[in-house]
């Protein structure tokens, strides 16, 4: 067994796949293709210092021909497809540079300049699908910026299009759904260290890319690296219907929270008869909890909006894009695409309701859930991204928790002791591997992984338990159709190799601090303290912000911080600061503030406080 080795059993299950999907229908790339204008040639983006931020050609130089047995050719085809960039035309006005982030950025042409929605995740890519545009569509200046959701791939480039003198001055408007700063700011402040170092295994950024290792990921081709920015929106979207108007461009919105995102929305432009569903309608089965970690998304109400985005645009568009993918030409195609997509997260809720209230708990219902043919044959169905397995067991979760209700199953044992267990009751460390050899022979891969998992915990220094472990890690990683799974079954594969590679990227940025409100920021310093060692604290301190007037207090009791608007009176020391100054609180530091009371105190707060851990272990205790 060795990392070049593609087992039978996965070759075989490749093979079948060959015969049940209609690997002969083109429509997919003739859509992606559809409207080429021009590309970056080579299609390597660099930041100021050189460093490379964006590298389309490490996909084109192996990502052709017949899928190699070492990746699944379902995956294989989307990959390949993710793979063409370039800028294009949706219609006479609406055009996207596609390929050169993890998601599209579109620009809308008006009277004297372009809107643009969704400007990547990076400074540097962003600026550069802006240089592509305008090289073939003239130097039009940015007028405006539509932000569709809160996450950081649709939003965090913006200042490679702009600049935040320009939307203070009103030059640029930033339009968004409600909620959007705060959710935008929080998913990368309260969890973000454990979600990006979760989310280097779900895309894999240390991978070597080739048939043995990255290939994309699903949404596109993968992160870009550069710098992450953020301007808080000006104008935000209140109640579905609205509308506005500029520089001439029409636009009318429909809000979605609750869907692929807490804030986000969908936006037609009845001119150019150009519907946008943001990212809830892309060419893959999406995420109801992506595997790095989030809010579970509600099944429910995605299907339900997909619905009434029919509804309210279906008579007014002949063509939809997204924020991610390809669009899809002619009413009757669009509207079909829809409604599959809606019918999609539709079933995975109701019948996963419907199992579980016969008593069938979240990994059962995932074994035996099956899509209905018409979506299981449909490309934009499979699960590339997300998957039935486990958007089934984020459902489940939603509605009854990580308690399946078996008493069994209430009070385990952590992984170290279980595996110690586990390892004893089968016949010790050296009778484990015996067992997973000859399920691995068998090409029982999951059950490898899950025995073997056990003597890794109990004997992390294990190396031979290790080398098995990644063995059978990567022969799951070569079969799955899923994309976030192979990239994280074969970055476990790659730590239990080479040990820990931490986070590759923080999304973590001033821009980011900074547009933290005061009670999230005193939230972000809470969740840092160190409960047990703040139990027999009792301290209290006043923050006044000097440029706002705004006044909080916070009060440490039982390891709990607590704040709340009020007076600094009585406190035990008082922080006077300007509110752009308040996130060095975060680190530590009151550089400019001015101290009144005992400044002993913000010593034994700070020496309460723990920084989160980017390399914590995942596949080792």
């Amino acid at each position: 067994m060795t990392a070049t080795i593609v087992s039978e059993g996965v070759r075989s299950a490749h093979v079948a796949l060959l015969d049940t999907l209609s690997f002969d229908d083109a429509q997919d790339f003739e859509d992606a293709n559809h409207g080429f204008i021009g590309r970056l040639d080579p299609c390597i983006i660099r930041a100021a210092d050189g460093r490379v931020v964006w590298d389309n050609e490490s996909y084109r130089a192996f990502l052709e021909g017949e899928a190699p047995a070492s990746v699944n050719p379902s995956l294989w085809r989307q990959s390949i497809l993710n793979t063409i960039d370039g800028l294009f035309e949706v219609v006479p006005g609406i055009y996207q540079v596609r390929g050169f982030d993890l998601s599209n950025i579109t620009f809308v042409e008006g009277d004297t300049g372009v809107l643009v929605i969704d400007p990547l995740i990076s400074v540097e890519t962003a600026a550069a699908a802006l240089a592509l545009y305008r090289l073939h569509r003239g130097d039009r200046p940015v007028v405006a910026v539509v932000y569709t959701h809160s996450h950081v791939d649709h939003f965090a480039g913006v200042k490679g299009i702009t600049t935040q003198a320009d939307v203070d001055a009103g030059w640029c408007p930033i339009i968004a759904p409600d909620g959007f700063l705060e959710h935008a700011v929080s998913e990368n402040i309260y969890a973000g260290t454990a979600m990006t170092r979760r989310a280097a295994y779900m895309y894999g950024p240390v991978l070597a890319r080739g048939p043995e290792g990255q290939v994309g990921a699903r949404l596109g081709k993968t992160t870009s690296i550069g710098t992450i920015s953020l301007i808080a929106p000006k104008d935000v979207i209140v109640a579905t219907g609205e509308e506005r108007v500029v520089d001439g461009i029409r636009m009318e919105f429909q809000l979605t929270p609750g869907t692929e995102a807490p804030a986000e929305m969908n936006l037609l432009f009845p001119d150019h008869r150009a519907l946008c569903m943001a990212e809830n309608a892309t060419h893959v089965l999406h995420n109801v909890l992506t595997i790095r970690g989030a809010l579970v998304r509600d099944a429910r109400t995605w299907s339900r909006y997909i619905t009434e985005a029919i509804e309210l645009f279906g008579d007014r568009a002949d063509v939809e894009f997204a924020s991610h993918h390809w669009p899809t030409w002619g009413r009757e195609r669009f509207i079909a695409y829809l409604e599959l997509q809606r019918d999609l997260y539709g079933y995975l809720h109701d019948q996963t309701l419907r199992l579980l209230n016969h008593g069938l708990t979240g990994i059962e219902i995932a074994e035996q859930i099956e899509l209905p043919p018409a979506l299981e044959r449909a490309w934009h169905a499979r699960g590339y991204y997300g998957s039935v397995s486990h958007n089934v067991k984020a459902i489940y979760q939603r509605y009854l928790g990580w308690y399946d209700g078996n008493p069994a199953h209430l009070w385990q044992h952590v992984p170290v002791e279980a595996g110690r267990r586990y390892v004893a009751a089968i016949g010790g460390a050296d009778a484990v591997p015996a067992h997973a050899r000859a399920a691995f022979a068998d090409g029982d891969f999951r059950w490898v992984a899950e025995l073997v998992n056990h003597l890794v915990f109990a004997e992390p220094d294990n190396a031979a338990a290790k080398a098995l472990q990644a063995d059978a890690l990567e022969q799951l990683g070569f079969g799955s159709e899923n994309g976030t799974w192979r990239s994280a079954y074969l970055s476990g594969a790659f730590e239990l190799r080479h040990g820990s590679v931490g986070t590759p990227v923080s999304t973590t940025s001033a821009d980011f601090l900074g547009a933290l409100t005061p009670e999230q920021i005193f939230d972000a310093i809470a969740i840092r303290v160190d409960g047990p060692r703040a139990w027999d604290e009792r301290l209290s301190i006043g923050v006044e912000l000097t440029d706002t007037n705004g006044a909080y207090r916070l009060d440490l009791r039982n390891g709990v911080l607590v704040h709340r608007r009020a007076s600094v009176g009585g406190a035990d020391v008082t922080v006077r600061t300007a509110r752009a100054a308040l996130p060095l609180l975060l680190a530590g530091r009151t550089d400019g503030a001015a101290i009144d009371g005992d400044p002993g105190v913000l010593v034994r707060l700070m020496g309460m406080l723990e920084a989160p851990d980017p390399d914590f272990t995942i596949v080792t205790p």
